[in-house]
């Protein structure tokens, strides 16, 4: 049978020299892929609330299952932003494909909560449709990113095989799909990837601010149902503040900067940096973000929090302090001591949450403002 020619139309890969900016497809689809990450909370949240008993529960669960999915999410929103980059999604063949993966990020955040417990099946099928899609992209163009399509596959077939295996064996499978993934780009190699530099910042940046939104949603969560006093207020007031120091953090020096140092470099040079700097440090940042968003949650409505919570607050900003440092490093841009000073105090916060919520939600907005005036040029 022959594919309709507004599918079998082949797109050329944009030039690497070319100007590209986000699309609105793009930005749609990391609005869903957004809802999937913040379906990580009830993960986290889950170590907070009822004790886990039984022979399959630990402490930390909750924290463990986060790490595992996100990890294979991450890959896969990698593998399709890396993928719009060398092929803007212009045709109509792309766009009905793209929005096809959207719909398998949809199916793996309804089963989120449940992927280790009975929900492992559906999250499975989720991540084998936006695994089929990004490899059937290349019906409309052949790329180097092409290569990893069997690695995905192979990923897939172990969190399939985990959806019917029992703990301890059903981490280990997830944990061996997580490394097959992350290894994989020294196994293909790393030429051949020609990335726009000012797309890839732009699409990491409109992310990162999708993600703190996940931040003041946890507000309103919080608040739910409570009246609206002024110690409730002064609360989200000092929730707020917290993400707008973490935006700051990220985005508060020149914008620019990290496009020109791309820009500088080798095609294959270019590809190792943005690996390092827009895939790897990216994680702790993300991961920060949802951790922290669980604590502010659980902060909302509390005049103290209790041992999980805090500690979620402190180690989230803590994480995105530690990936912004090593973001920074990775492309050589402006960095001095102040920030990873500051990841340390961070970490250290979680005694204050157990005596006031406020308190420690306030400490931690001081601490990012003056790490951000210590770096201020004279």
């Amino acid at each position: 049978m022959r594919l309709p020619l507004w599918f079998a139309e082949r797109a050329e890969p944009a030039s690497p020299e070319s100007e590209l900016r986000v699309s609105t497809i793009e930005l749609f689809f990391d609005l869903v892929f957004v809802f999937t990450v913040t379906q990580l909370t009830t993960l986290v949240v889950g170590d907070f609330t009822a004790p886990r008993t039984g022979a399959h529960h630990f402490a930390g669960q909750g924290a463990v299952q986060t790490l595992l999915i996100f990890g294979v999410l991450w890959w896969m929103y990698a593998g399709y932003a890396w993928l719009t980059n060398a092929i803007p999604p212009r045709r109509t063949a792309r766009r009905v494909l793209i929005l096809c993966g959207m719909a398998g990020f949809l199916i793996m955040a309804l089963a989120i909560p449940t992927a280790f417990d009975g929900g492992g099946v559906a999250f499975a099928l989720g991540y084998l449709v936006i695994v089929v899609v990004h490899g059937g992209l290349y019906l409309q163009a052949s790329t180097a990113i092409a290569r990893v399509v069997p690695f995905n596959l192979a990923a897939t077939a172990l969190i399939f095989a985990a959806a019917f295996t029992d703990a301890p064996w059903s981490y280990a499978l997830w944990a061996a799909a997580l490394v097959l993934l992350w290894t994989s780009p020294y196994f293909i190699g790393q030429r051949g990837f020609a990335l726009h530099p000012a797309h890839i910042v732009e699409r990491h940046g409109l992310l990162v601010i999708i993600v703190l939104g996940e931040s003041i949603v946890a507000i309103g969560i919080g608040a739910s149902g409570e009246h609206p006093s002024p110690r409730l207020i002064v609360a989200a007031l000092l929730g707020l503040a917290l993400t707008a120091a973490v935006w700051w953090v990220y985005f508060g020096g020149s914008e620019e900067a990290a496009e020109h140092a791309l820009l500088r470099v080798d095609v294959v040079r270019r590809t190792q940096l943005i690996l390092g700097a827009y895939f790897y440090a990216h994680v702790p940042m993300l991961l920060g973000v949802v951790a922290m968003a669980a604590g502010v949650k659980k902060a909302i409505g509390h005049d103290h929090l209790d041992i999980g919570p805090s500690i979620a607050l402190a180690a989230g900003v803590a994480l995105f302090l530690a990936g912004d440092v090593w973001f920074r490093r990775v492309l050589t841009l402006r960095s001095g001591t102040a920030r990873p000073l500051a990841a340390v105090l961070a970490a250290a916060s979680f005694p204050l949450g157990l005596w006031s919520s406020a308190a420690q939600i306030g400490a931690l907005v001081v601490l990012l403002v003056a790490t951000l005036a210590a770096e201020r040029p004279a």
